[in-house]
């Protein structure tokens, strides 16, 4: 069975890495590539240092600096109509909005029908029915019976992938994220996980269906 695959966020500064990369492949973004190297199961994007032109999103964003809500787009039906593995680096940086609390999307993971842990690989089914739908659809599952995990449903409607959505930073709704989370810090272990993103979303498994690219309670912004 194929593996996953995993997007990264990571700083500009750029470290050496020990490992020869055996292939590098430039993506749609100028800004990004995307590097694989020895081990199969993760992919990271690393953000090239520039001098000009500068990254339009920042790898972390302060909690005071985020962009207000009126200048921000919901990203369109036809942007999550494509391939999962093309679909997850474009979310990072992108931002995921419900009531008060904003959040930049840091790291995903990629599922397509044909890997182990993908849940459309056994066909449709009550709880996997979304993941099926249109890309652009949330579909949300709970991990252990605990972990709120949310999804962005990837690709034509019939397919059955999905991006995971790993982890986030807080931009806005600080106090919100924190209530919910039970934790008050602002360190980066805030949102570093999948429940914890679900967790400070507030969201449960009726959020699964969900139309991300639509004006409502959840959408996902550029």
């Amino acid at each position: 069975m194929k593996q996953t695959q995993r997007f990264k966020r990571v700083g500009v500064a750029i470290t050496k890495t020990k490992k020869p990369i055996s292939k590098t492949t430039e993506s749609t973004n100028d800004d990004s590539i995307i590097r694989t190297g020895h081990r199969p199961k993760s992919v990271t994007v690393d953000i090239k240092s520039k001098s000009s032109p500068k990254p339009k999103i920042a790898p972390s964003v302060p909690i005071s600096a985020g962009p207000s809500f009126e200048n921000m787009t919901i990203l369109p039906h036809h942007f999550f109509q494509i391939d999962a593995l093309d679909l997850a680096p474009r979310l990072l940086g992108k931002f995921l909005r419900r009531d008060d609390v904003l959040l930049q999307i840091t790291e995903v993971e990629a599922y397509r029908p044909n890997d182990s842990a993908c849940h459309g690989r056994f066909g449709i089914t009550a709880r996997t029915a979304p993941v099926f739908g249109p890309g652009g659809l949330a579909y949300v599952y709970l991990c252990y019976g605990l972990h709120t995990m949310l999804n962005v449903v990837a690709d034509k409607e019939g397919v059955g992938a999905a991006v995971l959505i790993r982890s986030c930073a807080p931009v806005s709704g600080l106090k919100t994220i924190q209530q919910r989370r039970a934790q008050l810090t602002e360190k980066p272990v805030l949102l570093t996980g999948p429940g914890k993103v679900g967790q400070a979303l507030g969201i449960s498994t009726e959020w699964s269906n969900h139309p991300l690219y639509m004006p409502g309670e959840l959408n996902c912004h550029a």
